[in-house]
Order: structure tokens, then C-alpha cells, then sequence
């Protein structure tokens, strides 16, 4: 097929990290456009690329005049189904980045008109392309039921990542934002249907409003017995004591994420650091009949691993596939609706203080 024109919405970290990656499959995509109220943004962009891509502050007049195949959305989650919507019914694919909406009813509507409409929907779900993750989730198989599963990202923020954290906070909490990514893992792991949630919310920052907070945890319960655990914190006030766990438990043993350099407390914030794997250790419950292990643990060497750009790139190809070959994306969009649904019930029952039945 001829190359997909894109029209990206938003030129911050996101989006410049999804243009970088439509520049680079430049004999795919055409980049037709870049909307961003600051100039200074897409201005940057180009420089750094040595590119030379069309400015627009308004997305109205930009997907009239260039007129796409595809609409990438990498703006703030309030806007995200506004935008997915208008997209969609000017006749363009959609790429969102997560979460695909900052309500489950806006994302449902995604899904529906999507449906309706015959059109494409990515969500941007970067570890679904990650082969260290993919891995990871392979592994967790193999352990059993039911599965335990416990992951964090708490970010010790600062300066413009501070800010950017203080934006997003307008829109969700750390477990919302955050913790799409992780529960779409766990219902990876488990393959099973969620059942409960519940969640807490602290506000330990005194630069919000106090009707935010920039900490919080949840935890969910699986109808095959299995529970996860997640926990996210921004701002320059986080402890970077074991702010990146990523392990699961089974009866069968137990698979652990072992970066020590991507765990560092320097790289709590760096967004290269937030996929990284590095080694993977897969460790056998198996004893003998003394009681000493039948097997030694097994270390999994995944140095190799994608950057943070090359999976936004690996994300696009993905996108690009699903145009070319027409494919059924219906699952896809369905897992970002449900996994949506488990963090914004932590949300809630953290303001009610009540477990969520789902």
C-alpha cells in the first residue's frame, strides 16, 4: 500500500518520541503535520531531525488541510476521546497514546465507533511490544495458580518531569496514568477475569492542590484466586528505595525483573529506565527429597533490549500492519477498555473508601 500520511497531535515527550519513530519508517508513513499550541516544540522536533514538518496550533484546520490516513494522539488523557472521535469520523485510524480515555464511558465510545466505523485503534500500550516483557508474561505460565503478582513505578521527579507529573495530575492519579501498563500485564499473566479492587490515595506534595495526590496503590483479585499489586508515586519528595519492583509468584516458583542499573536511584525518572529488563530471573520451587533445590535458579540476559524510541518504533510498525493487512483489532481495544476500568475503580474506591466489586 502507498505510505500512511500522519497527522501527530502533541510534539512533548510522547510525541516526539512517536514522530521520531514515523520519521524513521519514513518509507511507511508520511508525517503531514505536527499540532502543538507551541511552536517552540515542533520548531525542536524538526531541528533534531533534520526535518522539516508542517506546524498547526489548531487540530481542526490541520486535519482539514492535510487531510490523513491517521491521526496520532499524544496530548494530555482528558483529551484523548475528544480528539479520537473527530479523528475517526474525518475518516482517519487513530493511534492513542494511554490511557485511551480519562473515563470508562469515553472509552467505550472509542471502542463502539471504532466498530462502527471500521476504523483502526492502537492504544499505546509500549510494552505489549516489548520482547524482555513478552518474556516476562511468558514465563509467568509456567508457574501455576493462582499467581501474586507485585509491580511498581515511583518516579523521584524533578524540574520539568515534576511539572509535566503536575499536568497530568489535572487529568489522573499516579495509579491511573501509570497503572494501565501494569494491570493489562497482570491480566496478561493470569488470563483470568477480575472480580475486585480497591485502592488508597495520598496527596504528599505541597505545590498541588489538595484536592489531588501524587501516590497511590492498588490491588486487585482475579476469579482464578489470583491477586496483584501496584504502587505509583511522582515528585521530588519519592523515595527511590525500591521504586522499580516487577515480580511475579506462583506456586511453581516465581519470575522476577532484576535491573539493577534501570533501578538505580538516578533513573527513577528517566523514561528509558521504566522498560528496561536487563536480566530476567526465573526461579523453580522444585526440592529434592532433602530439601535442597532440584534446580538452580535461571538467569535470563536481555541487555540487548529495544530503547524506549525503537519500541515507539516497534508500536508504529505494529499501527502500520494493522492498516496494511486490515487487521481485527477488536481484542486490542477491548483490553485497554478493561484494563482502564480496574485502575479508575482503584480511583474510586480509594475516594470511598469501599472495595469495588467489578
Amino acid at each position: 500500500m502507498d505510505k500512511v500520511k500522519v497527522l501527530v497531535i502533541g510534539c512533548g515527550n510522547m510525541g516526539a518520541s512517536h514522530a521520531r519513530a514515523y520519521h524513521r519508517l519514513n518509507d511507511k508513513f508520511e508525517i503531514v503535520g505536527i499540532v502543538d499550541i507551541r511552536k517552540e516544540s515542533v520548531d525542536a522536533f524538526n531541528k533534531s531531525v533534520n526535518g522539516n514538518y508542517a506546524h498547526f496550533d489548531d487540530f481542526d484546520k490541520a486535519i482539514e488541510q492535510t487531510k490523513p490516513d491517521a491521526v496520532a494522539i499524544c496530548t494530555y488523557p482528558a483529551s484523548h476521546e475528544p480528539l479520537a472521535v473527530k479523528a475517526m469520523n474525518a475518516g482517519c485510524h487513530v493511534f492513542v497514546e494511554k490511557p485511551i480515555s480519562d473515563t470508562v464511558a469515553g472509552a467505550e465510545r472509542v471502542a463502539d465507533l471504532a466498530k462502527k466505523l471500521g476504523k483502526k485503534v492502537v492504544v499505546g500500550y509500549i510494552l505489549r511490544h516489548h520482547p524482555s516483557w513478552i518474556k516476562f508474561i511468558e514465563l509467568s505460565h509456567k508457574l501455576g495458580k493462582p499467581l501474586v503478582m507485585r509491580m511498581n513505578l515511583n518516579q523521584q521527579s524533578h524540574g520539568k518531569t515534576w511539572q509535566g507529573h503536575k499536568n497530568l495530575l489535572n487529568s489522573l492519579t499516579p495509579i491511573v496514568d501509570c497503572g494501565v501498563h501494569y494491570v493489562d500485564v497482570m491480566c496478561q499473566m493470569t488470563q483470568a477475569k477480575p472480580v475486585k479492587v480497591s485502592g488508597i490515595l495520598a496527596r504528599v506534595a505541597d505545590d498541588i492542590p489538595e484536592t489531588q495526590s501524587n501516590y497511590g496503590q492498588l490491588q486487585v483479585q482475579f476469579d482464578d484466586g489470583s491477586v496483584g499489586w501496584y504502587e505509583a508515586g511522582w515528585g521530588p519528595m519519592m523515595s527511590t528505595n525500591a521504586f522499580f519492583v516487577k515480580d511475579v509468584i506462583g506456586p511453581k516458583g516465581c519470575v522476577s525483573i532484576c535491573a539493577q542499573d534501570a533501578g538505580s536511584s538516578k533513573n527513577s525518572d528517566d523514561i528509558d529506565s521504566h522498560t528496561k529488563t536487563e536480566q530476567l530471573r526465573f526461579h523453580s520451587a522444585e526440592m529434592k527429597e532433602d530439601g535442597s533445590w532440584a534446580k538452580e535458579d535461571e538467569w535470563i540476559d536481555t541487555h540487548d533490549e529495544p530503547k524506549h524510541d525503537d519500541l515507539c518504533a516497534r508500536e508504529q510498525l505494529f499501527f502500520y500492519n494493522a492498516i496494511a493487512e486490515d487487521k481485527d483489532l477488536s481484542q486490542h481495544i477491548a483490553d485497554a477498555v478493561n484494563s482502564l476500568k480496574i485502575v479508575l475503580a482503584a480511583d474510586e474506591s480509594a475516594r470511598t473508601g469501599k472495595t469495588i466489586d467489578l
